[in-house]
């Protein structure tokens, strides 16, 4: 039997027994699990059903990088949560915490060891759901795409009895955003900002609906014509409601009077790949006519640009600060 079988086993063993003690108590023991009762806790509606949330609870497990953020942005201190790529942003926060896992397939052995009282996560861990709701009051939140981060995250904070702090961080968003505004003035008008991906085996473009094309929005900064989509008709045209590939053929369409463009990627190997494209990318004779490349106002910037929450939108605010309002 392999060490891998013997640990699913073992979780499976605990979870039962758990499951054993609550049985009694409901049949007339005295329970010795801490369980939220109807006093102290709140029914929430979820992607995977319904959760009587604790009034509060101080041992808070995150099974991705997303419900972490929003977590941190809301006001609360996570003691553990699973991790993915494009996290870099909140390197700091994830190195204060327990590692339980990878999102999507977070290690339940490690989050039942931490005694949790509150587990959430997106609803790409369902199939740790029936598992995570033996452990701890679970709830899971549906996502379609990163630019609805704004109602998810609200709605996630309002789950976690957090409304008023959501409310207040994306107050001070919006407060930034009037400053960055103020300080722009008519260098507003008509500058279209181009947002371009480079991956592996493909150049993306970003559009008005995806998380960075909400952020631009706050912002007041126009797109190109090409990048000037909803996500309605994104995923009419392209299958995707937030970004679509172009071909070396139709680069026009990644100009602007300028052009962020990041290589992000979840592995070294394909980092490495996207990087190299790029390095080709910019000695295309194509590429070295668009007008953004020839003003030298090409800026590359990290992946926190393809992120979904308010700390990531916060640093691209800082990104346009320091690009558009006092560029060096």
């Amino acid at each position: 039997m392999s060490l891998q079988v013997l640990k699913q086993w073992a979780i499976n063993l605990v979870l039962a027994l758990v499951t054993l003690g609550l049985v009694v108590a409901c049949q007339g023991g005295e329970s010795t699990v801490n369980q939220p009762t109807a006093v102290d806790c709140t029914e929430v509606e979820h992607a995977a059903g319904t959760t009587c949330v604790p009034e509060t609870y101080e041992r808070l497990v995150t099974l991705d990088g997303v419900t972490f953020e929003y977590a941190i942005a809301a006001g609360l201190s996570p003691i553990a949560t699973a991790v993915g790529g494009l996290m870099e942003h909140m390197s700091e926060q994830v190195a204060q915490v327990k590692n339980v896992g990878q999102t999507g397939v977070p290690n339940l052995e490690e989050v039942l060891a931490l005694k949790p009282d509150l587990i959430v996560g997106l609803d790409d861990n369902q199939g740790a759901y029936a598992q995570a709701t033996q452990i701890a009051p679970t709830l899971l939140f549906h996502f379609e795409h990163s630019g609805q981060w704004k109602d998810s995250f609200q709605r996630t904070s309002a789950a976690l009895g957090q409304a008023d702090a959501a409310q207040q961080t994306m107050a001070d968003y919006d407060a930034r955003m009037a400053d960055f505004k103020a300080q722009m003035g008519a260098r507003l008008d008509n500058l279209q900002v181009s947002v371009v991906r480079i991956y592996p085996d493909t150049i993306n473009l970003y559009l008005r609906d995806s998380f960075v094309g909400t952020v631009l929005q706050d912002a007041g900064l126009a797109r190109p014509t090409a990048q000037d989509i909803g996500a309605d008709e994104a995923k009419a045209l392209f299958d995707n409601p937030i970004q679509t590939s172009i071909s070396r053929e139709l680069l026009g369409q990644a100009d602007g009077d300028v052009i962020f463009l990041w290589t992000g990627e979840n592995t070294p190997e394909a980092m490495a790949t996207a990087q190299q494209k790029l390095e080709t990318l910019q000695q295309d004779p194509l590429w070295q006519k668009l007008k953004a490349v020839q003003a030298g106002r090409v800026y590359t910037v990290p992946s926190y640009w393809i992120g979904s929450g308010p700390i990531a939108a916060n640093a691209i605010l800082d990104d346009l600060f320091k690009y558009l309002v006092e560029p060096s």
